[in-house]
């Protein structure tokens, strides 16, 4: 068996709809936890130390995603963790930091670009030095405004703010989109070569529609992400939009209106990845594959048969790359995750 040689260009294309003889493997993310444990290395208390731990930790993670057959490594560092005060998103136990247009007005929205490179820069920095020949980074600035704003708010409370502050409403929206696009201003200008492929994650939805009212999604939220994706493309780089949820009732305007080049997440109880492809596999590249629940209890034999059959489905509908429908985060069985990629790269031959 030949090393796998990694080639970001067959992500490049994916990504742009273009079928590749190698369809590419993704993943939103995979756990340091479940790295470390593939890898046999601390990876963990090495994402967290000084500047010659850092390199490294990536060392290690652009390795780990090399042998296991990836042609790019995912890598972003959150919009969220540059916030003042937050936290409601990941914990709705914390208390909202803004409740009211006073705390939205006082809140140090002006800091956060900054603050996002201050604590940010040197991941991006180490990263690009430590890439391996063949590969690029895909990713980008983790999180868009729902998230973001959910961090500061707290999705109960916003909530209750569209219906009883609009123009706070509104103007949450727009304040974090605002600083989302300087803060991508500056990684498209200085960290943009080392990314073949640009990525956002905003979960918008859940298994049957979107969490926000579809009006509100279309009106608040795609504009900001349009201006990210009109930065990215004026950079030549295609755009991968990732969301949990039911994105139906505003793929058509995900697409037209927005511009993405491709989209990421599946899960079954909404539709199998194969219907995506299907359905859209003629205007953007599709990245998914297994849903999670699969992964996480089939057999190997039940595996194979459900991988091969979303495979089959899905190629000759221009541009798919093939993993989880989300990640790999640290509940998957370490020997289920390794089936799941042995499965999909001897269905495309590496092995031979």
């Amino acid at each position: 068996m030949k090393a796998f040689q990694p080639d970001y260009r067959n992500m490049e294309k994916t990504a742009r709809n273009i079928a590749v003889e190698r369809f590419p493997l993704y993943d939103h993310s995979i756990g340091l936890d479940k790295i470390g444990e593939i890898t046999g290395k601390d990876v963990e208390s090495l994402s967290k130390g000084d500047e010659s731990d850092l390199h490294e930790f990536f060392r290690i993670y652009c390795k780990f995603f090399k042998d296991m057959g990836y042609d790019a490594v995912p890598y972003n560092r959150r919009y969220t963790h540059a916030l003042v005060g937050g936290g409601t998103l990941m914990d709705c136990r914390i208390p909202p930091t803004i409740r009211d247009m006073q705390d939205f007005l006082a809140y140090p929205w002006e800091t956060i670009a900054d603050r996002y490179f201050e604590k940010h820069d040197k991941y991006y920095r180490i990263l690009r030095e430590e890439l391996p020949a063949g590969m690029k980074a895909l990713g980008g600035v983790g999180n868009g405004v729902f998230e973001v704003v959910q961090d500061l708010v707290g999705i109960q409370n916003l909530c209750y703010i569209s219906v009883d502050d609009e123009e706070l409403y509104h103007g949450l929206f727009a304040k974090a989109g605002e600083v989302q696009l300087q803060i991508w201003q500056r990684l498209m200008k200085e960290y943009g070569d080392i990314y073949c492929v640009m990525r956002m994650s905003d979960d918008l939805g859940f298994c049957a529609n979107t969490l926000l009212p579809t009006d509100d999604v279309k009106t608040l939220i795609l504009p900001e992400l349009k201006k990210v994706v009109d930065l990215v493309h004026s950079y030549n780089k295609p755009f991968l939009f990732h969301s949990c949820g039911n994105l139906v009732h505003i793929m058509d305007d995900l697409i037209d209106v927005v511009g993405i080049d491709a989209k990421h997440s599946n899960e079954d109880k909404i539709a199998p990845f194969y219907w995506w492809v299907e359905t859209y596999g003629d205007r953007i590249g599709n990245f998914g594959g297994a849903d999670v629940d699969a992964v996480c209890t089939y057999s190997r034999q039940e595996l194979k048969e459900y991988m091969e059959e979303i495979i089959r489905k899905s190629l000759h509908h221009g541009g798919v790359a093939f993993g989880t429908g989300n990640s790999i985060p640290g509940y998957i069985p370490t020997e289920n995750f390794l089936h799941m990629n042995e499965i999909i790269r001897e269905f495309r031959g590496d092995f031979k």
